[in-house]
């Protein structure tokens, strides 16, 4: 098989498990009789453990090229974490164990796939775009099951998706090893200051999305089945994004893209915490995730090639998922949980909306790089 179609074929069952972590594991988790700060300390373990595990594995990687073995570990190890929670009180014992091992397997991966693409980052879109599908198809799926079935059943499709990403990720490259990265330090240039700051700031923007939205909707009235479809029409225009990256990219520079994607998330979270109880404001915040995330997410993944050396190319996806998905999401999280228990909703999305107004100056410094 063509390697773009087994990164593509890992995508998607990568996301087609966040689909169901990150749309209905809240769900699961209130379910088994935690209240809203146990859960966002449990949902912030994870972004805790990204801190510091995913630059740690991703040292390890440009060292001795192990990437697939990698990417395998982390799978295994998440799938045996969902499999095991049924039948154990301490959930949060077992997902920050899972967190910390198996917190490489998606930089890693976007590593592997930048480095296929010949300098061509615009083609990362046609790939990556296979996870938003499954994402979509998983979420909307989802809600239509919740409405018939307990939300107790969620542990078992993490299990089998993560699972098929691991039998997906025996058949990846394995890397190339740097023996330069052991002894060349990374040099942190203002231009590699400000993209982590944007990271971090956008993480830190949707820790309330990601913690409390499904939450926030059940508690307005919506329906499981209409959950699902909220999630799914931000992911739904998310793809479109994906197919028409590589206009995206000979048109606009990377800088643009960051600072207009970080507007577009103020925008979103305001009106997600003051007025998500009408049907279509939710519905335009929500396809507004096609640049919170999607454009956000493949602008930077493409700055991170273009600012990190060669030999720290692992080194430089696991470093803006540490400082980005890890610092930013726990940040993020906890905060939310903070002012939800605080203020309830419109202060959990505010606080939101204020990060994303922070990143977007913090990326607004690379266009006078001229990234």
């Amino acid at each position: 098989m063509p390697l773009p179609w087994r990164l593509a074929a890992f995508y998607f069952m990568f996301f087609a498990h966040a689909g169901v972590y990150v749309a209905y594991f809240p769900l699961y988790l209130a379910a088994r009789g935690l209240g809203a700060a146990e859960i966002a300390w449990v949902l912030a373990l994870p972004a805790i453990a990204r801190i510091f595990a995913p630059a740690l594995w991703g040292w390890v990687a440009d060292r001795t090229g192990a990437h697939r073995g990698i990417v395998a570990f982390s799978c295994a190890v998440t799938a045996a974490a969902f499999a095991a929670m049924p039948f154990v009180d301490g959930i949060a014992w077992v997902v920050g164990a899972m967190s910390v091992l198996g917190a490489a397997a998606l930089p890693l991966v976007e590593a592997i796939t930048l480095a296929s693409l010949a300098g061509q980052p615009g083609r990362y879109g046609p790939i990556r775009l296979w996870g938003s599908i499954s994402f979509l198809a998983v979420v909307l799926a989802g809600g239509a099951w919740l409405d018939r079935q307990p939300v107790t059943t969620l542990p078992l499709p993490m299990v089998l998706f993560m699972a098929a990403a691991f039998l997906v990720a025996l058949g990846l490259p394995r890397g190339r090893a740097h023996a330069a990265a052991q002894h060349v330090p990374l040099r942190f240039t203002p231009e590699i200051w400000a993209l982590l700051g944007a990271g971090f700031c956008n993480a830190v923007a949707h820790g309330a999305l990601y913690a409390f939205l499904s939450l926030h909707l059940e508690a307005l009235g919506y329906s499981g089945t209409m959950i699902g479809v909220l999630w799914t029409l931000g992911v739904a225009v998310e793809i479109v994004v994906f197919l028409y990256l590589p206009q995206l990219f000979r048109r606009y520079a990377l800088s643009t893209i960051l600072v207009a994607s970080l507007a577009c998330g103020v925008l979103r979270f305001l009106a997600i915490g003051w007025a998500a109880d009408t049907l279509w404001i939710v519905l335009l915040a929500q396809s507004l995730h096609a640049a919170t995330f999607g454009s956000f997410h493949a602008a930077s993944v493409a700055a991170v090639h273009r600012v990190f050396p060669a030999a720290a190319q692992a080194r430089g996806q696991t470093l803006f998922s540490s400082i980005g998905y890890g610092g930013g999401a726990a940040a993020g999280t906890l905060i939310a949980g903070w002012g939800w228990e605080l203020g309830g909703a419109p202060l959990a999305f505010t606080i939101a909306a204020l990060a994303a107004l922070a990143g977007a100056f913090s990326a607004g410094r690379l266009k006078r790089a001229g990234l």
